[in-house]
């Protein structure tokens, strides 16, 4: 019996991953009119923005929908770091004819907080998902006020448990295959940090190891079909599978190694309504697709994209790379140049190892491909 699919009042549990700045609710509404779970991400929105789309998706479907933050704690400032990672960049701003000194330093995204929370709490969604861990505690007490299920992601069996110890509803296993940030949070040194100020030295995104132990954290990852059934033995939860999902034999498999559902992003990035840029679509569709690679280099967090001249020429883990979000500042403006004259090279050109079910479709269409693997 599938108690998160019942407490959701649906009868399959695919859910559309959240991907920040490939898509709003458009996408969201069509995957619920097929007969999914959309999901808003809403790490990278503006109050504004977030207050409009939370309302959009409210009025929009009476089917479940999933609103996701991210609950990193925001590093402090270091300007040694960010020195260095502006000279590994200058050679690029000078070929573009750009200047370095007018970038101002900052942070793309935010995590979740009672502001934000604020925000949320009127539109009750069904379904909160956190990235990189959980949020403070009493703020994971007042969205389970909310009656919203919560979910988080685990990249490890001890993530996995630790987010069972927390409360959460469900965990989504995100295999090392998966597209975008990984969200990975509990190093093997160090229990995660939640809603407090890291000690000096640490890097607060992590509870641990500073971004240059990266390298040594990432062999923890473990690919989808290695890490399900092991999360699946390991806790009393329902688990999403995550992570080279693109079909229906797909969806089949991860139901057989015993996921209550599964979660799919990379294969939605070039759907109607996702507002993925052209030059990320052409990469999707093309042989580049094949490559792809774990780097730090646009946001400071390993995330899987589609490797392009900077992570060649860089390196994908080049420890000049600030700590989350902070990397993102000084890279932003290469990529605008870039992309102008048709070039992903200075790109986040996030993709999962399998692009193979990346095609221009109407997201509803993939979404009714997808949930063939269901059988029902």
């Amino acid at each position: 019996m599938n108690t998160l699919a019942q407490r959701l009042n649906v009868d399959r549990l695919l859910l559309q991953a959240p991907m920040a700045g490939s898509q709003g609710s458009a996408l969201a509404l069509s995957v619920c009119a097929a007969g999914g779970i959309g999901a808003l991400p809403a790490a990278m929105l503006s109050p504004e923005a977030l207050t409009q789309e939370l309302q959009t998706l409210s009025t929009g479907t009476d089917r479940p929908w999933n609103v996701n933050f991210f609950c990193h704690t925001p590093p402090l400032p270091d300007p040694a770091r960010e020195a260095r990672w502006r000279e590994a960049l200058s050679p690029y701003y000078a070929e573009a004819g750009l200047d370095i000194n007018a970038v101002p330093a900052g942070a793309g995204r935010v995590p979740f907080s009672h502001a934000v929370a604020d925000l949320v709490e009127p539109f009750r969604p069904p379904i909160v998902s956190f990235h990189f861990g959980l949020p403070a505690p009493d703020l994971l007490a007042r969205v389970k006020g909310w009656g919203s299920v919560v979910l988080s992601s685990a990249t490890t069996v001890d993530e996995a448990l630790w987010l069972q110890a927390e409360g959460v509803d469900g965990v989504i296993a995100q295999g090392v295959e998966a597209g975008g940030h990984r969200g990975m949070f509990l190093s093997p040194h160090a229990p995660p940090l939640r809603g407090s100020l890291p000690p000096e030295g640490a890097d607060p995104a992590w509870g641990g190891p500073a971004p240059d132990h990266l390298t040594a954290d990432l062999t923890t990852q473990m690919g989808t079909f290695s890490l399900l059934p092991q999360v699946v033995a390991a806790v009393n939860l329902p688990v999403i599978a995550a992570g080279g999902i693109a079909d229906a034999a797909g969806v089949r498999a991860a139901l057989a190694l015993g996921a209550s559902g599964v979660q799919v992003g990379t294969a939605y990035l070039c759907s109607d309504e996702a507002t993925t840029s052209a030059v990320h679509r052409a990469a999707l569709q093309s042989e580049a697709a094949r490559h792809t690679a774990l780097t730090t280099l646009f946001s400071g967090r390993p995330a899987r994209g589609i490797v392009n001249r900077v992570m060649r020429e860089l390196g994908p883990l080049n420890p000049a790379a600030p700590a989350f979000p902070t990397a993102t500042a000084a890279i932003a403006p290469l990529r605008t140049y870039w992309e102008k004259r048709g070039s992903g090279d200075f790109s986040p050109l996030w993709s999962g190892q399998n692009a193979s079910g990346c095609r221009s479709l109407p997201a509803g269409e993939i979404t009714r491909q997808l949930l063939l693997g269901f059988g029902v």
